[in-house]
């Protein structure tokens, strides 16, 4: 016995009806059409975009049936694919007055004003219709609305329809996904926590609801609470990954690093593994002093975005952080070959050679940090304690001057120059600066002492800031 096959069986169906209907275009006998079959040709060929023979059907079929609203629907439908909105809306006014209860009038009519930039009028008839209907076609109405003010920036108005809704059906998946965005978006937390509070009061095991409520706490920072909330909605539903990923997001914020690494792996397990999710447990380990384990996350994620330099500069670090000068400094040559203009690789190279003695390599690194950021401290920070390293006084000076005047006058920049004229047997000049420094910033003298410490031996600088500190003390 043959199986029944319902795709088959619509399928010759349609195939009928389309050749009914070449027949009646062709002012072939006997071929009458019922509405409802009007209505599937019309689909069809609007399915197969092929509009003109869509628009063709519906003036047939509206001649035939004058008084059909749902077939003056299907013809306005038609009109808006060919952009002829102001003609839809006529056909819709139309088709009101033979069914005002027809929620697609409503919804077409919003698209013709919305083609037209007629914003009000859309949003006028759509708070209109609102209140006209009840239950799943109220809703409807609500989202298209929320639509409506999405796509004209009005987006206090977006999150009032999604809670209308939810205050009509409380477990509303779409509304449930939509207002935990615009609820951080708008900034509408306090609301958002209220709202959802009801919910779970009367829908206890919402898992979208907890998630929501947990969301709404992360976005006024009350972390412990949000936690608290995410630990009902993964209770509820074991395999949440976007509860587990905010949640570990939470513990970072509460730098409880162990806890959101066990977190973002739970999300490896039930999720694609994503580069995010990678950088960040990364970024924990990295927090927690093994950069062994970091370095190993952050090259998961760059398989993963092999195109991000950042990724690149991040496992660098975890090497300088180890003191593998060489190991950090090959990682940065690759990430400034597809990236040459970004100042914290030029940094960290100039470290890297820095470290190794290389001085004149460093100065040529650090000197393009202070070219993209001339008014940053912490190139010419970089390039003056180089400088001074490695004995060039006199171009440490001419830097420290440049410092000085790009950034403001930084009293870090007159410790250091203070440190490097006592190094150049410039006693008197020394004592100036430093007195000025210590004016405007006493708390930088370790700066000044870690750059050169055999200065605390300096018998005149000893003396000056024992007056320093009598003075303050008096």
């Amino acid at each position: 016995m043959q199986q029944d096959n319902p795709y088959r069986e619509d399928s010759e169906r349609l195939r009928e009806l389309l050749y009914r209907f070449e027949n009646l275009k062709n002012g072939r006998p006997q071929s009458f059409i019922e509405e409802e079959s009007f209505e599937k040709i019309i689909e069809h060929y609007q399915e197969q975009d092929e509009l003109k023979t869509a628009l063709l059907a519906a003036d047939m079929a509206c001649e035939q049936y004058p008084y059909s609203a749902l077939l003056q629907v299907k013809k306005a439908d038609v009109m808006l694919a060919l952009r002829r909105y102001r003609e839809a809306l006529d056909i819709l006014d139309q088709a009101s007055l033979l069914d005002a209860r027809d929620i697609n009038n409503y919804i077409l009519k919003t698209e013709a004003y919305l083609a037209l930039d007629q914003q009000e009028k859309a949003v006028e008839l759509l708070e209109e219709a609102i209140g006209s209907f009840e239950g799943e076609d109220r809703t409807e109405l609500l989202f298209e609305l929320a639509d409506v003010y999405d796509d004209y920036e009005n987006f206090d108005k977006v999150f009032d329809c999604l809670r209308l809704v939810l205050e009509a059906e409380p477990t509303n998946e779409e509304a449930l996904y939509k207002i935990c965005f615009w609820t951080d978006f708008t900034g509408r937390n306090e609301e958002g926590i209220r709202l959802h509070q009801q919910i779970i009061d009367d829908y206890p095991y919402n898992e979208l609801a907890w998630f929501n409520l947990a969301a709404a706490y992360q976005g006024l920072k009350l972390y412990e609470k949000a936690i608290d909330a995410y630990k009902f909605a993964i209770t509820i539903e074991e395999k949440f990954d976007y509860a587990y990923r905010n949640m570990g997001d939470a513990y970072i914020r509460l730098r409880k690093y162990r806890e959101a690494i066990e977190a973002l792996e739970k999300v490896n397990e039930i999720a694609k593994p994503e580069d995010v999710i990678f950088e960040a447990i990364g970024y924990c380990y990295e927090k927690l002093k093994n950069p062994a384990q970091a370095r190993f996350y952050y090259r998961k994620a760059s398989h993963l975005r092999q195109d991000d330099s950042k990724l690149i500069y991040k496992i660098a670090c975890t090497y300088f952080n180890e003191g593998q000068w060489q190991a950090c400094f090959r990682q940065l040559e690759t990430a400034l070959k597809m990236h040459r203009n970004q100042p914290d690789y030029h940094l960290l190279a100039g470290e890297c050679k820095l470290y190794q003695g290389q001085y004149r390599e460093a100065i040529q690194y650090f000197t393009q940090v202070v070219r993209l950021r001339p008014r940053s401290t912490k190139g010419w920070e970089a390039l003056t304690r180089c400088l001074f390293r490695a004995g060039f006084l006199d171009e440490a000076l001419e830097q420290l001057d440049a410092a000085l005047q790009l950034t403001g006058n930084k009293p870090l920049f007159i410790y250091y120059k203070a440190a490097v004229l006592f190094a150049d047997g410039r006693s008197k000049e020394a004592l100036i600066q430093l007195e000025n420094a210590l004016q405007a910033a006493p708390k930088l003298l370790s700066r000044m002492v870690a750059l050169h410490p055999p200065l605390l031996q300096h018998q005149q600088l000893v003396d000056l800031l024992a007056r320093y500190k009598r003075r303050k003390s008096i």
